[in-house]
């Protein structure tokens, strides 16, 4: 039985009696194309469709997907990949115990089943597979590891995966491989994609580790770049991020706010999704080789540009800001907001990663060196230049609207679903009704909130992984909610009671440690909503 769900004032979920259902209902989707419609994320049962709601009404959406017939054959031919593994992972005995074998026999069936990529998700190149064996149903881990090693081969439910990356998870491990499985200087980087027919064998014997030779990037010798010389709290690079690329299992990431990264560039002149820098909390110096021309939006900060002969002036929130030689941008802890947005006439001359600049903090990915970490005191950015910048500074700033600060209430709408039904009556009020915390333990995956009272559940267990978007509200099994940020993961296996809308969201990324929030329902055509006290 199909069933279309609300996911947020620009998404859709749809959900299939199993996983095949969902591979053909997305090969039916991707056949049709419908308008407005801008991405799919397939995942265990589920897809999740992404939609422009200027283009297409939500209800007329929904009764076209509703209306569509499914895809009698939906499994894409992708080639087949050989996996070399070796077996001994530290859950590996603790599964045979769960599957009534011995440890041989488990390494053995998992050699000789055929698996199968049926989505991506999680992190970059990283495949659900599902296997021919129906032996493999594990449970995950009662308590997730906060550290998994890259290249750990694991089992959750019927699925078995392969960690691209370190990070965390709550799959059960019963081996490692060395085979890479995402590299961003490959076509395609993602060893699995969708329909990929995997086989595991044994590998051969352990390799002789070899001392690390790190590659030190070579320092720009162009006349115009911006030396970190303090990075604040965090510091990193964005832009409007790289939606559509769902099936290398890569989310869209993108700037926190994104209003302030729009103004900053149109005061410089740049196109208005163009890379800067983002700083959280504060407290970054920047050194600037070359004369330019930089502004900075969003939480206010204090900024002053810093002469060589110690002279310095304020800088005006979103206002072109003449930068010289040598002189330093200093910035200072955020006084309301959390974020703020660093634009350089010209913009930032890098390489971008699968078509954007934006750093992606969870799974890794963004342009040059750095990648997806935060810069780091000593590292240089290289800069096109004042002549690069296609449009004349804008002098004259839109008026900045306000922002919270510790302890103020901020109201954010938000739509229900699409996994409301997992919690009861009492649980629903609860959202709508008690006040949240804005805890210290917040980044760019995720802002986690604190309230008197939890969730409270009306259906227990584990959900089968399902797609996620920006301005998710997630409840993990403690009942204290997290609102995911740019960086969250493309599917997760936690129930989403709602969503913030997308009017909203820029306000959420500028929400400090100690702000409070009061969830409402949204009317259709609202504004932005309100910060209070």
């Amino acid at each position: 039985m199909r069933r279309v769900l609300a996911a947020s004032d620009r998404a859709l979920l749809v959900e299939e009696n199993d996983l095949e259902g969902a591979m053909r209902l997305h090969a039916a989707l991707e056949a049709a194309a419908l308008p407005g419609v801008e991405e799919l994320i397939p995942a265990a049962r589920t897809v999740l469709v992404r939609f422009d709601p200027g283009a297409v009404p939500p209800d007329a959406l929904r009764r076209r997907i509703a209306e569509l017939t499914a895809v009698a054959d939906a499994a894409p031919d992708a080639g087949s990949v050989t996996i070399p593994v070796h077996y001994g992972g530290e859950d590996l005995a603790e599964v045979a115990r769960l599957l009534g074998l011995t440890e041989d026999e488990v390494v053995a069936r998992h050699i000789a089943a055929t698996w199968r990529v049926a989505f991506t998700g999680f992190a970059p190149g990283f495949g659900y597979l599902v296997g021919d064996d129906p032996v493999f149903d594990v449970p995950r881990r009662p308590t997730a590891r906060t550290r998994i090693p890259a290249g750990s081969v694991a089992l959750a439910g019927t699925f078995s995966g392969v960690y691209p990356r370190e990070s965390p998870g709550g799959w059960q491990l019963i081996g490692r491989t060395d085979a890479v499985m995402w590299d961003l200087h490959r076509d395609p980087p993602a060893l699995l994609a969708p329909g990929t027919v995997v086989r595991f064998e044994r590998a051969g014997r352990e390799p002789i580790a070899a001392a690390a030779v790190q590659a030190v990037p070579a320092a720009h010798e162009g006349p115009f770049q911006v030396e970190v010389i303090r990075p604040g709290l965090q510091l990193v690079i964005e832009d409007l991020g790289r939606p559509g690329n769902a099936a290398l299992g890569v989310s869209a990431s993108g700037a926190a706010d994104r209003g302030a990264l729009r103004r900053a560039n149109r005061t410089v002149g740049n196109l208005p999704g163009s890379a800067a820098f983002e700083l959280a909390g504060g407290g970054a110096i920047l050194r600037f080789r070359g004369a330019g021309v930089v502004a900075v939006a969003g939480a206010r900060m204090d900024p002053v540009i810093v002469r060589a002969d110690g002279v310095e002036f304020a800088v005006t929130d979103a206002e072109p800001a003449a930068i010289e030689d040598g002189d330093e941008l200093r910035l200072g802890p955020a006084r309301d907001g959390l974020r703020a947005v660093i634009a350089v006439r010209g913009g930032l001359d890098l390489e971008p990663a699968l078509g954007s600049l934006a750093s992606d903090t969870l799974a890794g990915l963004g342009a040059g060196p750095h990648g997806g970490s935060p810069l780091a005191a000593g590292a240089a950015i290289p800069l096109r230049g004042p002549a690069a910048a296609p449009s004349a500074v804008e002098p004259f700033p839109a008026p900045r609207d306000p922002l919270p600060v510790a302890g103020d209430r901020v109201t954010l709408r938000i739509v229900l679903g699409p996994r409301d039904d997992w919690f009861t009556a009492a649980g629903l009020r609860t959202l709508l009704e008690q006040e949240w915390l804005v805890t210290p333990r917040s980044d760019r995956v995720g802002i986690r909130l604190e309230g008197a009272a939890p969730l409270e559940r009306a259906v227990a267990g584990e959900l089968p992984s399902e797609g996620a978007v920006t301005g998710a509200i997630q409840v993990p099994p403690d009942g204290q909610p997290v609102l995911f940020l740019p960086d969250h993961p493309l599917t997760g296996g936690y129930p989403i009671i709602g969503a913030v809308i997308d009017a909203d969201l820029d306000l959420a990324g500028q929400l400090p440690p100690g702000a409070r929030i009061r969830f409402r329902l949204a009317d259709a055509g609202a504004g932005r909503s309100e910060t209070g006290v």
